[in-house]
C-alpha cells in the first residue's frame, strides 16, 4: 500500500469525521477526568491521533486519549501534585521510550501478555473509571484523588446530592446506555448525551460545570525534575509507555481483525511514540490506540492513515473556534459519559462464561483485576505475567514429562529389539527442548524407571532442535547417574548443533564417545549386542569407567 493511499478518499473523510465525533466528547471527558482539563484531552486527541496515524504502523487506527491511560496519568497528575513540568515530563519520556521499544523491535513481545492478564487490568481499569466519577453523578467532587478516596466519598454524595446534576445524569445515562444503534450512525450516543445534557443543564441551572476553558493554540511545557523526583517521573513514564503500547497494539489486532491487514507493530510503537512526546510538550494529555474509534472509523469507511489524520484534523477546527461553548458543560454530563466507557472496558464477554474454563484463568482474571483497583497497574500486570508463566511453564514440564516418560514405538523391529532384551533396554524420548521445569524432574524419571534391572538406555533427540542449560545438565545428570549403575547410554538422532552444546558445556562427559546413532532402531540394535555379549557387571565395567 501506498503511504498516502487516495484510493478510498472518500470513506478516509467520512470515517475520520465520524471518528472525530464520536472523540469530542471523549477527550473532554478524559482531559476532564485526568486533572489536566478538558482542553488538555482536546489537544491529547488532536496530536496523538494526527502524529500516531501520520507515522504509525496500523493504517486504519485512530488514536487519542483512552481509559485506560487516563486512569494512569490521573495517578501521575496527582502524585507529582499537579506540578505540570514534572507531569509532563513523564508524557515526553514515556513517548521517548516508546521511540525506543520500536527501534529495538519490542513490539512482538509486548503482545505476549496473557489474555486473563489483560482482561483483569482492562477490567480494573473499568472498574476505576466508574468508582472515580460515582461522585460527580450527585454533583460532588471527591477531595482526594485515587480509587480508594473517591469510594468513601460516594456515600456522602448519595446522601446531599445536588438533585439537578444527578437529573442530568440520568438523562446522559439513559442516553448513552439505550441510544439505539441505528441513530449512532447518523449521531452517536456520547455526543447525543453532551449535547442534550448541556441543553438541559441551561433551562435546569445549578449543576457544576466546566467552567473557563483557554482558547486558541497551547502553551509549550519545558519539561523538568531534580534529584528528588527523576525515580517518580521515569516510574511513571515507564507505567504510561508500556500501557500505551499495550493498548495501542491490541487495537491494532481488532484493526487487522476488520480489515483483513496485518499492522507493523513497531512502527505502531514509533507513531504513539511520537504522538506523546509531541503531546506532553505542549500540556496536551497522553494517547494511544482507541479501540471504539479505531472501529467507528473501519464501519464508516476509514481505510488509510489519511482517515485518523481527518479525525484529528476535525477536532483542531473544533477547539479552535467552538472551546467557549463546552464551559457550559456539566461536570454530571461527563460523569455519564465515562461510566459508559468504564462499563465497555470491562470484559463481560469473558466473565460471562469465565466459570465454564480453565479456573485458573478465573483466578488469574480476577487477581490482577484487584492489584489494579486497590494497588496499581504495573504490579498487577507483572504479577499476572510472571505467574501465567510459571502456570504455563508447569503445564509444559507435565506434558514433556509424559511424553518423555512413555516414548512410542514406532515399528516392528523395534518391538521385536525390545522384546528380546528382556526390559533391559529402557528408552526416554527428548520431544522437543525441554523447559527448565521439565529439565529439573528428568534425573528423578529415569533412576525411578532404570532401576536395577536396565543394562541399556536410549536416548532419542531427533526431536531436538536445540538445547539449552537446564535440560543439558539434565542429560549429564542421566548419563552420570547410568554409568554410576554400571548402565550403558546410547544416543540416537542428535543433531551437530546439540552435540556440540552438550560438549561446549562438558555435559557429555559421561557418556561414551562411541555410543552416537543417527537412527533409533541402530541405538536399539547397538544396545542389544552389547546385553547378549553381556557381562555388564563384569569385564564391561571395566569398559564403562573406562569410557567415563
Amino acid at each position: 500500500m501506498k503511504y498516502f493511499d487516495t484510493s478510498n478518499l472518500r470513506g478516509d473523510i467520512y470515517g475520520g469525521v465520524t471518528a472525530g465525533v464520536v472523540a469530542l466528547p471523549l477527550a473532554l471527558a478524559f482531559g476532564e477526568a485526568s486533572g489536566a482539563g478538558p482542553i488538555a484531552g482536546l489537544w491529547g486527541a488532536i496530536i496523538v491521533g494526527f502524529f500516531a496515524s501520520l507515522i504509525g504502523g496500523t493504517q486504519s487506527q485512530v488514536s487519542g486519549p483512552t481509559g485506560p491511560m487516563i486512569v494512569v496519568f490521573a495517578g501521575v497528575f496527582g502524585t507529582l501534585h499537579g506540578d505540570l513540568s514534572l507531569v509532563f515530563a513523564a508524557v515526553v519520556l514515556a513517548g521517548l521510550l516508546q521511540i525506543v521499544f520500536g527501534i529495538l523491535k519490542l513490539g512482538q513481545y509486548i503482545r505476549l501478555v496473557p489474555y486473563p492478564v489483560i482482561s483483569g487490568f482492562m477490567s480494573g481499569i473499568g472498574c476505576i473509571i466508574i468508582a472515580l466519577q460515582l461522585s460527580r453523578l450527585f454533583g460532588h467532587e471527591p477531595e482526594a484523588r485515587g480509587t480508594i478516596p473517591a469510594l468513601t466519598a460516594v456515600p456522602d454524595a448519595v446522601m446531599d446530592p445536588n438533585f439537578v446534576a444527578l437529573t442530568i445524569a440520568i438523562v446522559c445515562l439513559v442516553l448513552v446506555f439505550r441510544w439505539p444503534q441505528s441513530w449512532g450512525k447518523i449521531i452517536p450516543g456520547p455526543l447525543a448525551a453532551l449535547i442534550v445534557g448541556t441543553v438541559l443543564s441551561v433551562f435546569l441551572p445549578g449543576a457544576p460545570v466546566l467552567g473557563d476553558i483557554p482558547t486558541g493554540f497551547p502553551d509549550l511545557v519545558i519539561p523538568s525534575f531534580t534529584h528528588e523526583t527523576v525515580l517518580i517521573v521515569l516510574e511513571a513514564a515507564f507505567i504510561l509507555a508500556l500501557l500505551g503500547a499495550v493498548d495501542s497494539l491490541l487495537t491494532s489486532l481488532v484493526a487487522d481483525n476488520m480489515t483483513r491487514t496485518r499492522h507493523d507493530s513497531n512502527r505502531e510503537l514509533i507513531g504513539q511514540g511520537v504522538g506523546n512526546t509531541v503531546a506532553g510538550l505542549f500540556g496536551a494529555i497522553p494517547g494511544a490506540g482507541a479501540t471504539m474509534r479505531t472501529v467507528v472509523n473501519i464501519r464508516t469507511g476509514g481505510k488509510t492513515r489519511i482517515s485518523g489524520m481527518v479525525h484529528a484534523l476535525l477536532l483542531f477546527a473544533v477547539v479552535i473556534s467552538l472551546a467557549p461553548l463546552a464551559e457550559r458543560i456539566p461536570h454530571a454530563v461527563l460523569a455519564g459519559i465515562l461510566i459508559k466507557v468504564g462499563y465497555d472496558i470491562i470484559d463481560f464477554s469473558y466473565l460471562r462464561y469465565a466459570h465454564k474454563g480453565p479456573r485458573w484463568d478465573l483466578a488469574l482474571m480476577a487477581l490482577v483485576l484487584g492489584l489494579t483497583v486497590f494497588v496499581d497497574l504495573i504490579t498487577a500486570v507483572a504479577t499476572g505475567v510472571v505467574l501465567a508463566a510459571l502456570a504455563f511453564v508447569k503445564m509444559l514440564a507435565d506434558e514433556q514429562m509424559s511424553q518423555f516418560d512413555q516414548p512410542t514405538v514406532t515399528t516392528p523391529e523395534e518391538q521385536e529389539v525390545l522384546a528380546k532384551a528382556k526390559n533391559q533396554i529402557m528408552m526416554f524420548d527428548f520431544s522437543g527442548p525441554l523447559s527448565f521445569g521439565a529439565a529439573a524432574d528428568v534425573g528423578h524419571q529415569v533412576r525411578e524407571r532404570t532401576g536395577q534391572t536396565a543394562r541399556a538406555m536410549i536416548l532419542d533427540f531427533s526431536r531436538v532442535t536445540f538445547i539449552d542449560v537446564s535440560a543439558a545438565r539434565a542429560v549429564e545428570t542421566i548419563g552420570c547417574d547410568a554409568r554410576a549403575q554400571h548402565t550403558r547410554v546410547y544416543c540416537s538422532g542428535m543433531s551437530d548443533s546439540v552435540r556440540a552444546d552438550l560438549a561446549g558445556l562438558n555435559a557429555d562427559h559421561c557418556i561414551p564417545s562411541d555410543t552416537y546413532y543417527d537412527e533409533r532402531i541402530d541405538a536399539l540394535r547397538a544396545a542389544l549386542t552389547f546385553i547378549e555379549n553381556g557381562s555388564a557387571h563384569g569385564q564391561d565395567k571395566d569398559e564403562l569407567v573406562a569410557a567415563g
